[in-house]
């Protein structure tokens, strides 16, 4: 599944915690990670489990055990976290998932409070891959709340945007990289530094010495929604699609067989929605002058507020969410047959 919330009891993976996402594991025995729905997957046998994290004190996680929910707010420093207690003394599946973006600082793992002899074999990852790059509402921000209200990390939910809903629809192991106010050519402040393009390359998007090895994961499918921070304030003009149309090359050479969906929506309206689709079909035209037909438009319209509702700042709500992910699953099952 793409977060382990669901797991079929075969246990015919590896044995130990499973990382999902980006981390920087050149400590081992304490790996970082910051990235949106970046998740710690375990199955084991035992009556209680606990983990280990060093937190800035401002992120927020998911916990799931044998398909149970919990939240977990992180306090600041290197704390012990009670994950589940009172369980039969049989095998049990659990994941310890990122809800909030990257923004909300690094989280290390420091590890289980279980011996090595705790842990049984998992289900073996999945064999559908996906990605998701994008903005805020890629992040999840303020889908768990109801407009009007404050943003922050507890009204962000990673684990219920369309890609993660996406994702577990359609037992697809999931990568998001997301960050609040990001653009592809400029951010929603208008600024031209920390875009996309320079972020995206990092496995922690804080630290500009910190790099992904793209050998780690190839997804089958790469969506792409990025575009509302770069219309905050007006049209980006040409430039935008200009520099699209790179990240897309460099995203080829990375990929060369997957699937791209270039996303236009939620939050966009009017004569934006209207320029920006057009620009992101100019991408498709491009790439297929050069021989790449392997990418398509993927339309989620815009949100509707009055049937629906909006979270945080005017934010895609969890029913928009929904509907997201009910497009993306519609999209990947026509275009790869899943």
């Amino acid at each position: 599944m793409a977060d382990g919330a669901s797991m079929s009891r075969g246990g015919v993976g590896p044995t130990g915690p499973r990382f999902i996402g980006r981390f920087d594991s050149s400590n081992a025995a304490a790996p970082v990670f910051a990235w949106s729905g970046t998740a710690i997957s375990l199955r084991f046998q035992g009556t209680a489990i606990s983990a280990t994290l060093t937190d800035g004190g401002n992120n927020v996680f998911e916990v799931v055990v044998d398909g149970k929910h919990s939240v977990l707010p992180a306090q600041a420093g290197t704390k012990k976290y009670g994950l589940a207690t009172g369980l039969d003394n049989g095998a049990h599946d659990l994941v310890l998932y990122r809800r909030s973006e990257a923004l909300f600082g690094e989280t290390t793992f420091n590890g289980f409070d279980l011996p090595a002899s705790a842990f049984l074999p998992g289900d073996p990852a999945p064999s559908r891959r996906l990605e998701v790059i994008g903005d805020s509402i890629s992040a999840g921000y303020g889908n768990e709340g109801t407009f009007p209200c404050s943003f922050g990390a507890p009204t962000e939910n990673h684990y219920l945007t369309y890609g993660a809903l996406a994702a577990r629809a359609l037992q697809a192991e999931l990568y998001t990289e997301a960050w609040s106010g990001i653009g592809m050519l400029r951010n929603n402040d208008g600024s031209t530094v920390d875009t996309m393009p320079q972020l995206y390359p990092r496995t922690l998007p804080g630290s500009t010495t910190s790099v992904w090895n793209f050998v780690q994961y190839t997804p089958d499918a790469v969506l792409i929604n990025l575009g509302s921070n770069d219309f905050a304030k007006g049209d980006p003009g040409l430039a935008f699609q200009m520099l699209y149309a790179d990240f897309v090359e460099m995203l080829r050479g990375h990929y060369p067989a997957a699937r791209f969906f270039l996303a236009v929506g939620p939050t966009l309206d009017g004569a934006s929605y209207t320029q920006a689709l057009a620009y992101l079909r100019g991408v498709v035209d491009t790439r297929a002058t050069l021989g790449d037909q392997n990418l398509v438009v993927l339309e989620f319209g815009t949100q509707d507020a009055t049937a629906d509702g909006i979270g945080c700042d005017y934010h895609p709500s969890r029913k928009t969410h929904q509907k997201m992910a009910e497009k993306m699953v519609s999209a990947l099952k026509a275009d790869l047959l899943w």
